[in-house]
């Protein structure tokens, strides 16, 4: 098992190319199961996730070729089934749900589970099918759907879900009649996947907004389309620059889908300057302290929560970080008070005063996120810092070490 050992206290400079975007590239991977004709993606970014998706995918016959740019053909499906040794790994495996369902009638997918962050329940994926005309039951761990073809209704998500708007608005494709989604997510890679399907010949308005209408059609067709860039990536490194009071282009990104993060950090006092591609990001003097609250898109990403708090542990006075859509998602405050964070819980809250320097030490990642606020603590740290259980990081962030690495970090992967 590898882990990160890294020598802080080195700005970054230069530029650093974002990745295609995990949480974009996951669905779009299951959209293939609607059609039996080959669709073509490109900009995939390489990620464990992404080798568990083609896994799952490839167990129910589906075919693959290529790399970054991928041919997918779901022509011969052999399978319905997404078993518990395939799915347990990463809950996204749960989007295979709505496409099985609408194009062979029928699918048994395991429960999903993933990171430890917090329920995230597939109760809303479920009475979304029912209202459908699926038949839904949960035996031993799996769910079982079946339905001679779903139908068009109008749904009602109680929380925004971002899978489970994705899931419905797959299935709902081929469907019969019409489909509302009412209090859908808003994301971006919700759009990215409307984007898609409609490439295939699905009839969708209004994705990117919070009532979307999906009329269902016969049958889809192949498609070309690319994944787009991962925010998340591209938040991750821009808050990385400020820390270290560097200078870095962040390129290959989409600042429309950062304005939440970019409003946040220009009050810490970084300079962030659009450029031919993508954003500069520039600190010269200590960061100042800033409070956040996550919420659902277009609001601050739960997903840049934990690289958020990082940044405050050297921030210049008192930051109140509140997280409002995973319960459990404060699990690398224990990691960073190691190395020497002054952070409180108070409820669904965190306080954190900032401290004049973090030191090196020896920490576990417990979660994707939280991986990379350990990466982004030890770049500002005084000595060596050393992160275990790195398989985390790995299942969404491409090279990362190789990245900072490219920018001036003493960062490398060990073998233990």
């Amino acid at each position: 098992m590898d882990k990160i050992v890294i020598n802080g206290g080195k700005p970054l400079y230069g530029d650093v190319y974002i990745s295609g975007a995990k949480n974009a590239a996951l669905p779009v991977l299951a959209s293939a199961l609607l059609t039996p004709q080959t669709c073509t993606f490109s900009n995939i970014p390489d990620l464990m996730d992404i080798k568990t998706i083609k896994k799952l995918l490839g167990s129910m016959g589906v075919e693959f070729d290529g790399g970054a740019t991928v041919q997918v053909s779901a022509e011969n499906l052999t399978s319905s089934v997404a078993p518990y040794d395939l799915v347990k790994t990463m809950r996204a495996s749960i989007l295979v749900l709505g496409p099985l369902v609408a194009r062979t009638g029928r699918a048994r997918v395991s429960l999903p589970g993933g990171c430890a962050i917090g329920a995230r329940p597939v109760n809303l994926h479920i009475k979304a099918l029912q209202d459908m005309g699926a038949k839904v039951e949960l035996s031993e761990g799996y769910i079982e759907a079946t339905a001679d073809r779903l139908r068009g209704a109008e749904i009602y998500f109680d929380l925004p879900t971002v899978t489970g708007t994705e899931n419905i608005m797959m299935a709902a494709t081929l469907a019969c009649g019409t489909t509302v989604l009412h209090n859908a997510a808003r994301e971006p890679e919700i759009v990215n996947l409307a984007e898609v399907l409609r490439g295939m010949g699905a009839r969708i308005s209004g994705a990117g907004t919070d009532v979307i209408t999906i009329t269902g059609v016969t049958s889809l067709t192949g498609a070309q389309a690319a994944i787009i860039p991962d925010r998340i990536e591209a938040g991750t490194f821009m808050i990385a620059a400020g820390m270290t009071q560097g200078e870095v282009n962040v390129l290959n990104c989409n600042p429309q889908h950062l304005e939440a993060l970019t409003g946040k950090l220009r009050d810490t006092g970084m300079k962030i300057t659009p450029i031919e591609g993508g954003l500069k990001v520039a600190a010269s003097t200590k960061i100042h302290s800033v409070d956040i609250k996550t919420l659902p898109y277009p609001g601050f990403p739960t997903d840049l929560q934990a690289q958020m708090m990082a940044c405050m542990t050297i921030g210049s006075g008192l930051s109140v970080i509140s997280e409002t859509v995973f319960e459990n998602r404060f699990m690398h405050v224990s990691e960073l008070m190691r190395m020497g964070a002054d952070i409180a819980i108070q409820g669904g809250s965190a306080v954190v005063r900032g401290v004049p320097a973090l030191n090196g030490a020896q920490t576990m990642a417990t979660d994707l996120r939280a991986s990379a606020s350990l990466i982004l603590a030890g770049l500002v740290a005084e000595g060596t810092t050393e992160i275990s259980r790195v398989y985390h990081i790995d299942r969404g962030y491409e090279g990362i070490e190789k990245k900072f690495s490219a920018l001036g970090a003493q960062i490398k992967r060990v073998a233990q």
